[in-house]
């Protein structure tokens, strides 16, 4: 029978053997901007519904390439467990999920000493139900090599909470240089939306589409697609050019919706010409409300709080709530002791 452990046990992260290959390793510092490239964790503390397991895994993809798209964690592991890993891997955030008796929460923290912003999940839906709702669900395999570009809209207050919010999604993702940044690299973007009378954030993940304008349906399907196209119903090559009935022949042309490209992207948007940006949304969807700011990580000095009543230490009662759930998590340091493995695994990728 195993002996009771005292104090934690070091969290190992392993390296892909598959096929006895290495992973490629991702670079720490930006070389265009010399920056530190941001790497993060999703992760859950306590139990959560399997919908909510669904959004943590949704995230995780939300965050690719640089966080940890099968990270493996056990009951028994601590948030220092996490810390202790996230410093040599270079993890400079945490995305928490937990669930308590009224909502779902989200943290946002940086690490190793915070801030660390909790925002309520007022309404949520997933990538495969948006995908579900589509007529032409679009995902390309190559959608997630890069990072999603963020927007944020409506943050204009001088507010703490507001400007906190602002950095802290604005630092999550890696920065780019507009000179120098390859248009094919921008596939997907973040699209964070406050509205100042209802204090929700709309949280929306989009991929990134060029259609070539003046260009019909017909002709990019067959520049694309590599096929000899079925012509045994038409008289003339030219009816299949100009013929109707395949999708439109030349989507409408916006003029605040088309750029001039710099670069070639693909076989059909060619340089110095013009295409028309189509977004189309992927998710996960979120509609957040911001409901704490603490000064360390997960713990320390709060410096907001939307449920306080206004006295000196009095966090709220769903303030308290999140505390007592995540503390109920943190308590599984006897849980799982029979179970053999790693507290923390990723079988796929390192982060550094």
């Amino acid at each position: 029978m195993r002996k009771k452990q005292n104090g934690f046990r070091r969290p190992v992260i392993t390296k892909n053997k598959r096929n006895n290959k290495q992973p490629e390793s991702q670079p720490s510092v930006d070389p265009i901007t010399g920056k530190k490239i941001p790497k993060s964790f999703v992760f859950a503390r306590g139990k959560l519904p399997v919908p909510l397991k669904q959004l943590q895994m949704d995230l995780r993809k939300l965050m690719l390439p640089y966080t940890a798209l099968s990270l493996k964690e056990k009951k028994r592991n601590s948030l220092r467990d996490f810390l202790n890993v996230a410093g040599p891997m270079g993890v400079t955030h945490f995305l928490i999920l937990s669930k308590t008796a009224s909502a779902p929460y989200l943290r946002v923290a940086t690490t190793p000493q915070g801030p660390t912003l909790t925002f309520k999940i007022q309404e949520y839906a997933l990538a495969a139900d948006i995908a579900r709702s589509q007529l032409r669900p679009r995902c390309p395999k190559d959608l997630f090599k890069n990072s999603a570009l963020i927007v944020l809209s409506g943050f204009v207050s001088g507010d703490l909470p507001l400007r906190l919010t602002t950095n802290m999604f604005q630092n999550i993702f890696p920065t780019i240089d507009v000179k120098t940044v390859k248009l094919a690299s921008c596939q997907r973007i973040v699209l964070l939306n406050y509205n100042k009378d209802t204090k929700l954030i709309d949280f929306r993940h989009y991929s990134i589409r060029l259609q070539p304008i003046g260009v019909s349906r017909r002709i990019r399907k067959l520049v694309q697609s590599h096929q000899v196209p079925d012509l045994r119903n038409l008289q003339d090559v030219s009816d299949f050019v100009t013929k109707a009935g395949y999708g439109s022949e030349s989507e409408a042309d916006e003029e605040a919706a088309t750029v001039t490209l710099s670069s070639n992207i693909g076989r059909v948007n060619r340089a110095a010409t013009k295409s028309a940006v189509r977004l189309q949304e992927i998710g996960p969807r979120m509609t957040l409300q911001l409901v704490r700011i603490e000064k360390g990580l997960c713990s320390g000095e709060v410096l907001f709080s939307e449920f306080a009543s206004g006295k000196p230490g009095d966090k709220g009662k769903t303030d308290n709530e999140i505390d007592n759930n995540d503390e109920d998590s943190e308590g599984g340091e006897d849980d799982d002791q029979d179970e053999d493995g790693e507290d923390l695994e990723d079988n796929d990728e390192e982060l550094d």
